[in-house]
Protein backbone atom coordinates (compact mmCIF):
# COMPACT_ATOMS: atom_id res chain seq x y z
CA UNK A 1 0.00 0.00 0.00
CA UNK A 2 1.16 3.34 -1.07
CA UNK A 3 0.12 6.76 -1.24
CA UNK A 4 -0.13 6.67 -4.90
CA UNK A 5 -3.28 3.58 -4.85
CA UNK A 6 -4.78 5.48 -1.77
CA UNK A 7 -5.59 8.32 -4.38
CA UNK A 8 -6.31 6.20 -7.21
CA UNK A 9 -8.62 4.67 -4.78
CA UNK A 10 -10.31 8.57 -3.30
CA UNK A 11 -10.45 9.47 -7.55
CA UNK A 12 -12.20 5.77 -8.16
CA UNK A 13 -15.13 7.08 -5.53
CA UNK A 14 -14.78 10.50 -6.51
CA UNK A 15 -15.73 9.61 -10.21
CA UNK A 16 -18.23 6.18 -10.03
CA UNK A 17 -16.01 4.76 -13.07
CA UNK A 18 -13.09 3.33 -13.43
CA UNK A 19 -12.56 4.85 -17.11
CA UNK A 20 -13.31 8.37 -16.16
CA UNK A 21 -10.82 8.03 -12.91
CA UNK A 22 -8.03 6.24 -14.89
CA UNK A 23 -8.65 9.76 -17.31
CA UNK A 24 -8.89 12.13 -14.23
CA UNK A 25 -5.49 10.83 -13.53
CA UNK A 26 -3.78 10.72 -16.40
CA UNK A 27 -3.06 6.37 -17.25
CA UNK A 28 -4.50 4.17 -18.78
CA UNK A 29 -7.65 2.11 -17.60
CA UNK A 30 -5.87 -1.45 -17.16
CA UNK A 31 -3.47 0.12 -15.36
CA UNK A 32 -5.78 1.67 -12.98
CA UNK A 33 -7.80 -1.21 -12.57
CA UNK A 34 -4.49 -3.16 -11.59
CA UNK A 35 -3.25 -0.83 -8.69
CA UNK A 36 -6.79 -0.88 -7.09
CA UNK A 37 -7.21 -4.62 -7.18
CA UNK A 38 -3.61 -4.50 -5.58
CA UNK A 39 -5.16 -2.24 -3.10
CA UNK A 40 -7.77 -4.97 -2.10
CA UNK A 41 -5.19 -7.65 -2.09
CA UNK A 42 -3.48 -5.57 0.31
CA UNK A 43 -6.41 -5.59 2.79
CA UNK A 44 -7.59 -8.92 1.79
CA UNK A 45 -11.04 -7.75 1.51
CA UNK A 46 -13.05 -5.77 -1.75
CA UNK A 47 -13.09 -2.12 -1.05
CA UNK A 48 -16.41 -1.60 -4.04
CA UNK A 49 -19.50 -3.44 -5.02
CA UNK A 50 -18.67 -3.98 -8.93
CA UNK A 51 -21.99 -5.39 -8.55
CA UNK A 52 -23.57 -1.55 -8.38
CA UNK A 53 -23.23 0.72 -11.10
CA UNK A 54 -22.10 3.63 -8.95
CA UNK A 55 -19.65 1.94 -7.48
CA UNK A 56 -20.51 2.22 -3.86
CA UNK A 57 -17.99 1.37 -1.71
CA UNK A 58 -18.38 -1.72 0.68
CA UNK A 59 -18.22 -0.74 4.35
CA UNK A 60 -14.70 -2.07 4.82
CA UNK A 61 -14.15 0.76 1.11
CA UNK A 62 -15.63 3.83 3.15
CA UNK A 63 -13.33 3.28 6.58
CA UNK A 64 -10.40 3.02 3.82
CA UNK A 65 -11.58 6.12 2.62
CA UNK A 66 -11.77 7.86 5.51
CA UNK A 67 -7.98 7.14 6.64
CA UNK A 68 -7.21 7.67 2.57
CA UNK A 69 -8.44 11.16 2.72
CA UNK A 70 -6.69 12.28 5.97
CA UNK A 71 -2.86 10.16 4.94
CA UNK A 72 -3.13 11.76 1.28
CA UNK A 73 -4.12 15.72 2.90
CA UNK A 74 -1.68 14.93 5.83
CA UNK A 75 0.95 14.11 3.30
CA UNK A 76 0.29 17.53 1.18
CA UNK A 77 0.41 19.37 4.24
CA UNK A 78 3.64 17.83 5.15
CA UNK A 79 5.23 18.54 1.62
CA UNK A 80 3.30 22.34 2.00
CA UNK A 81 5.31 23.03 5.79
CA UNK A 82 8.78 21.30 4.34
CA UNK A 83 8.34 24.05 1.48
CA UNK A 84 7.89 26.95 3.55
CA UNK A 85 10.68 25.90 5.65
CA UNK A 86 13.16 25.18 2.91
CA UNK A 87 11.95 27.39 -0.07
CA UNK A 88 11.52 31.05 -1.26
CA UNK A 89 9.19 30.22 -4.61
CA UNK A 90 6.52 28.05 -2.89
CA UNK A 91 4.41 27.54 0.31
CA UNK A 92 2.56 30.49 2.48
CA UNK A 93 3.10 33.46 5.03
CA UNK A 94 0.99 34.31 7.56
CA UNK A 95 2.07 37.61 9.60
CA UNK A 96 0.23 40.17 11.70
CA UNK A 97 0.11 43.94 11.85
CA UNK A 98 -0.90 46.85 14.05
CA UNK A 99 -3.04 49.94 12.52
CA UNK A 100 0.15 51.95 12.49
CA UNK A 101 2.38 49.98 10.32
CA UNK A 102 -1.04 48.83 8.37
CA UNK A 103 -0.88 52.77 6.73
CA UNK A 104 2.61 52.48 4.89
CA UNK A 105 5.40 49.91 6.13
CA UNK A 106 3.09 47.20 5.86
CA UNK A 107 1.81 47.75 2.10
CA UNK A 108 4.76 48.66 0.91
CA UNK A 109 6.90 46.42 1.98
CA UNK A 110 4.89 43.39 1.11
CA UNK A 111 4.49 45.39 -2.46
CA UNK A 112 8.32 44.95 -2.72
CA UNK A 113 8.33 41.28 -1.63
CA UNK A 114 5.55 39.87 -3.87
CA UNK A 115 8.43 41.42 -6.66
CA UNK A 116 11.12 39.74 -5.67
CA UNK A 117 9.11 36.47 -4.58
CA UNK A 118 5.48 36.56 -6.54
CA UNK A 119 5.47 32.43 -6.25
CA UNK A 120 4.80 32.73 -2.46
CA UNK A 121 0.82 33.39 -1.39
CA UNK A 122 1.26 36.15 1.69
CA UNK A 123 -1.01 36.93 3.57
CA UNK A 124 -1.32 39.10 6.82
CA UNK A 125 -3.81 40.28 9.59
CA UNK A 126 -4.47 43.28 10.55
CA UNK A 127 -5.18 43.97 14.79
CA UNK A 128 -4.51 45.26 18.08
CA UNK A 129 -1.26 44.11 19.41
CA UNK A 130 -2.89 42.10 22.14
CA UNK A 131 -4.83 39.48 19.67
CA UNK A 132 -1.59 39.71 17.51
CA UNK A 133 0.42 38.43 20.61
CA UNK A 134 -2.42 35.64 20.74
CA UNK A 135 -2.23 34.66 17.78
CA UNK A 136 0.92 34.18 17.44
CA UNK A 137 1.28 32.11 20.65
CA UNK A 138 -1.38 30.08 18.55
CA UNK A 139 1.11 29.93 15.88
CA UNK A 140 -1.72 30.98 13.48
CA UNK A 141 0.58 33.42 12.52
CA UNK A 142 4.84 33.76 12.02
CA UNK A 143 5.68 37.32 13.51
CA UNK A 144 3.80 40.43 13.89
CA UNK A 145 4.84 43.99 13.86
CA UNK A 146 3.14 46.28 16.12
CA UNK A 147 3.64 48.06 19.50
CA UNK A 148 6.15 46.14 21.48
CA UNK A 149 6.72 47.44 24.64
CA UNK A 150 4.17 44.67 26.12
CA UNK A 151 6.44 42.00 24.69
CA UNK A 152 10.03 43.51 25.68
CA UNK A 153 10.42 42.15 28.90
CA UNK A 154 8.85 38.38 27.80
CA UNK A 155 10.72 35.72 27.68
CA UNK A 156 8.74 33.96 25.20
CA UNK A 157 8.84 36.71 22.61
CA UNK A 158 11.55 38.22 20.82
CA UNK A 159 11.50 42.17 19.85
CA UNK A 160 13.12 44.13 17.02
CA UNK A 161 12.46 47.93 17.29
CA UNK A 162 11.69 49.87 14.01
CA UNK A 163 12.03 53.69 13.69
CA UNK A 164 9.93 55.83 16.52
CA UNK A 165 7.25 57.12 14.91
CA UNK A 166 5.55 60.91 16.37
CA UNK A 167 1.92 60.31 17.43
CA UNK A 168 -0.84 63.12 17.67
CA UNK A 169 -4.34 64.17 19.13
CA UNK A 170 -7.07 65.67 16.68
CA UNK A 171 -10.48 66.49 16.38
CA UNK A 172 -12.70 67.86 13.50
CA UNK A 173 -12.98 71.76 12.28
CA UNK A 174 -15.35 73.27 14.49
CA UNK A 175 -15.01 71.59 17.54
CA UNK A 176 -15.96 73.00 20.37
CA UNK A 177 -12.27 73.24 22.04
CA UNK A 178 -10.85 75.24 18.79
CA UNK A 179 -12.43 78.13 20.16
CA UNK A 180 -10.19 78.45 23.61
CA UNK A 181 -6.71 79.86 22.91
CA UNK A 182 -5.00 77.51 25.04
CA UNK A 183 -5.72 73.81 25.68
CA UNK A 184 -5.54 71.60 28.76
CA UNK A 185 -5.38 67.63 29.14
CA UNK A 186 -8.69 68.64 31.43
CA UNK A 187 -10.47 69.86 28.18
CA UNK A 188 -9.38 66.55 26.74
CA UNK A 189 -11.38 64.17 29.05
CA UNK A 190 -14.82 66.11 28.58
CA UNK A 191 -15.02 64.80 25.29
CA UNK A 192 -15.49 61.08 23.77
CA UNK A 193 -11.62 59.95 22.71
CA UNK A 194 -11.48 57.57 19.74
CA UNK A 195 -8.19 55.54 19.37
CA UNK A 196 -7.15 52.16 18.86
CA UNK A 197 -5.49 49.98 21.84
CA UNK A 198 -3.83 51.75 23.88
CA UNK A 199 -0.47 50.00 25.30
CA UNK A 200 -0.50 50.14 29.01
CA UNK A 201 1.97 52.34 29.42
CA UNK A 202 0.12 55.14 28.00
CA UNK A 203 -3.14 53.88 29.39
CA UNK A 204 -1.82 55.21 32.87
CA UNK A 205 -0.55 58.25 31.63
CA UNK A 206 -3.87 59.01 30.51
CA UNK A 207 -5.69 57.76 33.85
CA UNK A 208 -3.31 59.87 36.11
CA UNK A 209 -4.26 62.89 33.82
CA UNK A 210 -7.91 62.76 33.90
CA UNK A 211 -8.05 61.58 37.50
CA UNK A 212 -9.66 57.76 36.92
CA UNK A 213 -7.76 54.96 38.35
CA UNK A 214 -7.89 53.27 34.58
CA UNK A 215 -8.33 54.70 31.33
CA UNK A 216 -10.22 53.02 28.10
CA UNK A 217 -11.47 55.30 24.85
CA UNK A 218 -14.64 55.95 24.62
CA UNK A 219 -14.23 54.18 20.78
CA UNK A 220 -11.75 51.74 20.39
CA UNK A 221 -11.16 50.26 16.56
CA UNK A 222 -8.16 49.05 14.76
CA UNK A 223 -8.85 50.30 11.81
CA UNK A 224 -7.09 54.24 11.20
CA UNK A 225 -9.89 54.78 8.45
CA UNK A 226 -12.82 54.55 10.43
CA UNK A 227 -11.40 56.29 13.49
CA UNK A 228 -10.74 59.10 11.17
CA UNK A 229 -14.55 58.93 9.73
CA UNK A 230 -15.54 58.80 13.57
CA UNK A 231 -14.08 62.02 14.46
CA UNK A 232 -14.84 63.88 11.48
CA UNK A 233 -18.36 63.33 12.27
CA UNK A 234 -18.78 63.94 15.96
CA UNK A 235 -16.83 65.87 18.99
CA UNK A 236 -14.52 63.03 20.08
CA UNK A 237 -10.97 63.23 19.88
CA UNK A 238 -8.74 61.11 18.04
CA UNK A 239 -5.47 59.92 18.96
CA UNK A 240 -3.40 58.16 16.06
CA UNK A 241 0.48 58.22 13.93
CA UNK A 242 0.91 61.52 12.32
CA UNK A 243 1.38 59.26 9.52
CA UNK A 244 -2.11 57.97 9.40
CA UNK A 245 -3.72 61.62 9.52
CA UNK A 246 -1.35 64.28 8.45
CA UNK A 247 -2.41 64.39 5.25
CA UNK A 248 -6.58 64.74 6.44
CA UNK A 249 -5.03 67.58 8.42
CA UNK A 250 -2.89 69.31 5.86
CA UNK A 251 -6.49 68.73 3.86
CA UNK A 252 -8.61 70.60 6.80
CA UNK A 253 -10.94 68.13 7.25
CA UNK A 254 -9.38 67.54 10.66
CA UNK A 255 -7.16 69.87 12.78
CA UNK A 256 -4.01 68.70 15.01
CA UNK A 257 -4.58 69.60 18.82
CA UNK A 258 -2.47 70.81 21.08
CA UNK A 259 -2.15 70.04 24.79
CA UNK A 260 -0.27 73.09 26.83
CA UNK A 261 0.31 70.85 30.16
CA UNK A 262 0.95 67.23 28.11
CA UNK A 263 3.77 65.34 29.54
CA UNK A 264 6.97 65.58 28.08
CA UNK A 265 6.80 62.87 25.01
CA UNK A 266 3.93 61.45 25.18
CA UNK A 267 2.99 61.58 21.92
CA UNK A 268 5.72 59.93 20.65
CA UNK A 269 4.55 56.91 22.50
CA UNK A 270 1.62 56.03 20.40
CA UNK A 271 3.64 53.75 18.02
CA UNK A 272 6.58 52.07 19.55
CA UNK A 273 6.07 49.69 16.36
CA UNK A 274 8.82 46.66 15.58
CA UNK A 275 8.44 43.06 14.94
CA UNK A 276 7.74 40.86 16.84
CA UNK A 277 8.39 36.79 17.21
CA UNK A 278 8.63 33.61 18.89
CA UNK A 279 11.27 33.12 21.06
CA UNK A 280 13.00 29.76 19.73
CA UNK A 281 10.76 29.05 16.73
CA UNK A 282 12.45 29.12 13.53
CA UNK A 283 11.34 31.22 10.90
CA UNK A 284 10.52 29.57 7.48
CA UNK A 285 12.84 31.95 4.80
CA UNK A 286 9.99 33.55 3.45
CA UNK A 287 9.08 35.09 6.68
CA UNK A 288 12.77 36.05 7.54
CA UNK A 289 12.60 37.48 3.99
CA UNK A 290 9.32 39.45 4.79
CA UNK A 291 11.05 41.14 7.99
CA UNK A 292 14.37 41.85 5.52
CA UNK A 293 11.89 43.55 3.50
CA UNK A 294 10.29 45.70 6.30
CA UNK A 295 13.43 46.54 7.98
CA UNK A 296 14.87 47.79 4.45
CA UNK A 297 11.69 49.65 3.95
CA UNK A 298 11.20 51.38 6.87
CA UNK A 299 15.33 52.27 7.18
CA UNK A 300 14.95 53.96 3.78
CA UNK A 301 11.68 55.85 4.75
CA UNK A 302 13.89 57.08 7.93
CA UNK A 303 17.04 58.25 5.41
CA UNK A 304 13.46 60.26 3.14
CA UNK A 305 12.42 61.78 6.37
CA UNK A 306 8.84 60.04 5.38
CA UNK A 307 7.09 57.88 8.62
CA UNK A 308 6.39 54.55 7.44
CA UNK A 309 4.63 52.97 11.01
Amino acid sequence: MDLRQLRYFIALLEHRSFVRAADAIGITQPAFSRSIQGLEQEFGCQLVDRGNKDLRPTPEGQLVLQHALRLVQGAANLVSEINQMTKLDAGDLRFGCGPAPAVRLVPDAVAQFINRHPRVRTAFMVDNWEKLGRALSREEIEFFVADIRHFEADPNFQTQPLTPKRGLFFCRPGHPLLAKESLSTNDMFAYPLAATLIPPGVRKVLANLSGRIDFSPSIEAEHYDALRRIVEQTDAIGIGTAEAFQAAIDRGDLVHLHWRNLPQNLDQLFARCGIVSRTGFRLSPAARAMIETLVEVDGAAALTGIKTA
